[in-house]
């Protein structure tokens, strides 16, 4: 990729931690190497988001925080609830699931319904960043997706929490980008572990990339994690 300037890789990265058995040490080294390396944010569950405040008090790094995550099953309610808190907090993004199963069951109004309650929860406060779970749709429900998303005022589309099936793909994110408007985010997450394969999402069109692997990709060795 010849025309993409590498010193900018850095702020195309949410540095993420969601592992269930994160604790205070983990996290704590997930922001120090944010702040190192210059990552746009860190991505965490929102139980961290005070302590992630704290230790990354002065820096310019942003927090991003999860909702509905990981199966976007979640009540309408508690999901605006569980943004709007992170939010108070000093979250500055917010990833959601989508209610994936009422996306490929056609319950196009319910879905769009589900993002926007979370959109209207933090309007003012945080964007919102729509995750699909691509690896269990098809490119019909995936476009779907990308409508529902903008009309419900999100900011951002995102593949896949990287607990599901597959992650993210050149293929989804052209199709992504080509199915947004232009100043509609697209972010590429799960399984992006190498440069080379953070490249590639770039050069498809992602403007932020989700992965646990950060460091990796800045020096140019290979992460471990599946996110």
């Amino acid at each position: 990729m010849s025309t993409f300037n590498m010193s900018q890789l850095p702020s195309y990265i949410d540095h993420t931690l969601l592992k269930a058995d994160a604790n205070a040490q983990g996290v704590r080294k997930l922001c120090e190497e944010a702040m190192q390396y210059g990552f746009y944010s860190v991505c965490v569950n929102g139980t961290w988001v005070p302590y992630c405040q704290d230790v990354l008090k002065g820096s310019q790094v942003k927090i991003s925080v999860v909702c509905g995550f990981p199966l976007g099953a979640n009540d309408s309610g508690v999901k605006a609830y569980e943004a709007a808190k992170a939010a108070e907090q000093g979250a500055s993004e917010i990833d959601m699931v989508l209610q994936v199963g009422r996306l490929m069951a056609g319950e196009h109004n319910a879905v769009r319904e589900d993002i926007r309650a979370v959109v209207e929860a933090v309007k003012g406060q945080a964007i919102v960043k729509v995750i699909f779970e691509t690896g269990q749709l098809n490119d019909e429900q995936k476009i779907a997706a990308c409508r529902l998303s903008e009309e419900a005022g999100a900011h951002y589309v995102k593949t896949s929490t990287g607990f599901g099936p597959g992650g993210a793909t050149v293929e989804d994110i052209r199709l992504m980008r080509a199915n947004v408007a232009a100043a509609t985010g697209v972010k590429a997450s799960g399984g992006i572990r190498d440069l080379e394969t953070a490249l590639r999402m770039i050069e498809a069109g992602a403007t932020r990339l989700g992965t646990s692997s950060g460091v990796a990709l800045v020096s140019g060795t290979t992460g471990t994690s599946s996110y």
